[in-house]
């Protein structure tokens, strides 16, 4: 039986995305697309030969749950709206455009009780998984870093308004913290230093008495895109090639772990209250660059 998943947003992540996973899984009713700029909308919903819907809400009536890719804070309202309405949600990174946001999203999602998922698509991957059950143990790391270097905010197409406005640590970050997150232990402290449209570096303290640090930069035009993480401990130390694992094997991996927890009704540990710690991570690392600006 499968499950009826509603796209909201029609951009460049919803294109490369979203649409072409709901599309080809076996396991999903690709139920139709709504966004705020209806011409992309309609052209994106032709391609996959899928309704278009004029108005959100009609689109919430012919789902089971929904997958959006907008900006954060429009997200944060749309996805309480659907739980609201007993829509399972699958959502896009940060879940919410401040710590506010994310705060009552999760309270709807918490009041609903639905079906929670975050995207972080780097999770899904073969070497991710690999990297957490097998080579971290091994490493028994005391430590680690971790980077993300890419032209994201200087790339073609023109990146959204949101990215250019909150610059590298709210786009890029989650992916960044949660992997160093879940090597590392939980993330009780953050630094930071830098400029968000440039470059930005952080210090996590984790639970247990390690450490990390993590660096990110969004206007490196002229290499190709990075994304590792690396941990040392007595036992060595484990690395994972983030940019070369994410892809359409870890999207649709990501789909196939969504529409179980919808089947089940069980939430997956990347919910929306992981999406939340991630937030409250990067509120205090954001505070502490606006405080030495």
């Amino acid at each position: 039986m499968s499950v009826a998943i509603g796209l909201g947003g029609a951009g460049r992540r919803a294109s490369e995305v979203y649409a072409p996973s709901l599309s080809s899984s076996s396991e999903v009713r690709f139920a139709g697309i709504w966004a705020r700029t209806p011409v992309a909308a309609r052209k994106l919903a032709a391609e996959y030969d899928v309704p278009v819907f004029d108005r959100y809400s009609d689109l919430l009536d012919r789902c089971d749950a929904m997958s959006f890719a907008v900006p954060p804070a429009a997200q944060s309202f749309l996805a309480s709206g659907a739980a609201r309405q007993g829509r399972a949600l699958l959502l896009e990174r940060p879940i919410a455009g401040d710590l506010a946001g994310a705060e009552e999203l999760v309270r709807e999602v918490t009041a609903a009780g639905v079906v929670s998922q975050v995207a972080l698509t780097w999770r899904y991957s073969v070497a991710a998984k690999e990297f957490l059950t097998v080579a971290v143990p091994r490493a028994r790391p005391l430590g680690g870093s971790g980077r993300v270097v890419s032209a994201a905010l200087v790339g073609n197409p023109p990146p959204q308004p949101w990215r250019l406005e909150r610059g590298v640590l709210l786009d890029q970050g989650p992916d960044l913290v949660d992997l160093l997150d879940a090597a590392l232990g939980r993330i009780i402290a953050v630094r930071a230093h830098g400029d968000p449209l440039g470059w930005v570096g952080l210090l996590l303290e984790h639970a247990g008495g390690r450490f990390s640090e993590a660096s990110l930069c969004a206007t490196a035009e002229s290499m190709p895109r990075r994304a590792e993480v690396e941990v040392f401990g007595p036992g060595g130390s484990a690395a994972v090639d983030c940019a070369g694992a994410e892809g359409p094997d870890s999207f649709a991996e990501m789909l196939a772990s969504f529409v179980a927890a919808v089947e089940t009704g069980v939430a997956p540990d990347l919910d929306v209250r992981r999406g939340l710690h991630l937030q409250e991570i990067l509120d205090g690392a954001e505070t502490d660059l606006f405080a030495s600006a």
